[in-house]
């Protein structure tokens, strides 16, 4: 019986075996290769741990190239993105779903059929609208587009965290004469805390990683972003793996960083907005 049992579990572990390396593997091999020389990494006979560490690829990486321009970049363009998402799908959801105006449903609908349609669809006409406002090669200009892809979705993400909010709560708080807003900022908010993580998240990873938008819409060197930059590590001729592998490190590592903090939140927030 214990035998059988434990052959029942062999698949189940195999394949959880197979799926950590196809996703960890990739990282690992990035990890180690960046301090690696560049004669071990482009060895015909790889190895799994360097034979030599070296910082000289990050070193190469800050001296001879803009990469310290790219990452502050990305940064500003990435927190602007977050913030102006978190406040917009906030109070979107919050009118939509819970104040109810007038025709909230029809509306709702809209925000999460603008998410559907392919963004590469929209690279004319976007252009040519932040031509006219002259915001092309400007941050604002990015920020924005990056906004109006991400909180559609946000908002309908949100959805789920509002209405697991009694209503009592909304109706308790007005007889105590709170309005709409102070109820929001001081009572349903609070109780959102998962969700807003989720959105947050998701909305640095799409503005932190967003290539083709920065590659259409930034035109100066001084602006642009890790993706774009990266991209012009790599030659046409040759590639220097090294300041490849240093570079993509760096460039992961704040998105794991923030996963470490929040991503029970985030995992658990997909879940509960996409079935509440």
């Amino acid at each position: 019986m214990k035998q059988s049992r434990v052959l029942r579990k062999v698949p189940r572990v195999l394949a959880m075996v197979v799926l950590t390396v196809v996703v960890l593997g990739p990282l690992y091999w990035i990890a180690t290769s960046a301090f690696k020389g560049r004669e071990e990494i482009i060895r015909s006979v790889p190895t799994l741990f360097p034979e030599t560490w070296t910082l000289s690829n990050f070193e190469r990486l800050f001296t001879a190239t803009e990469y310290g321009v790219f990452l502050s970049n990305s940064l500003i363009i990435a927190v602007a993105t977050t913030l102006v998402t978190v406040v917009v799908s906030l109070c979107a959801a919050y009118g939509l779903y819970r104040v109810r105006v007038p025709g909230s449903g029809k509306i709702a609908g809209v925000v999460l059929l603008s998410y559907m349609i392919p963004g590469t669809l929209l690279i004319v006409p976007l252009y040519r609208t932040l031509s006219e406002l002259q915001l092309i090669d400007t941050y604002v200009g990015l920020v924005l587009v990056n906004v109006a892809f991400t909180a559609p979705f946000c908002t309908w993400l949100l959805r789920g965290f509002i209405l697991a909010v009694p209503v009592e709560i909304d109706e308790a708080a007005a007889l105590d004469g709170a309005g709409p807003v102070r109820t929001m900022l001081r009572i349903v908010l609070p109780l959102m805390a998962p969700g807003i993580a989720t959105v947050t998240v998701y909305s640095f990873v799409f503005a932190w990683t967003e290539f083709v938008f920065a590659s259409q819409f930034i035109v100066s060197d001084a602006l642009q972003t890790l993706p774009i930059g990266l991209n012009a590590i790599v030659g046409q001729y040759t590639v220097d793996w090294g300041l490849v592998m240093a570079g993509t490190l760096f460039t992961l590592l704040p998105t794991v960083l923030l996963f470490l903090f929040v991503g029970k939140y985030f995992v658990g927030g997909l879940i509960a907005g996409a079935t509440k």
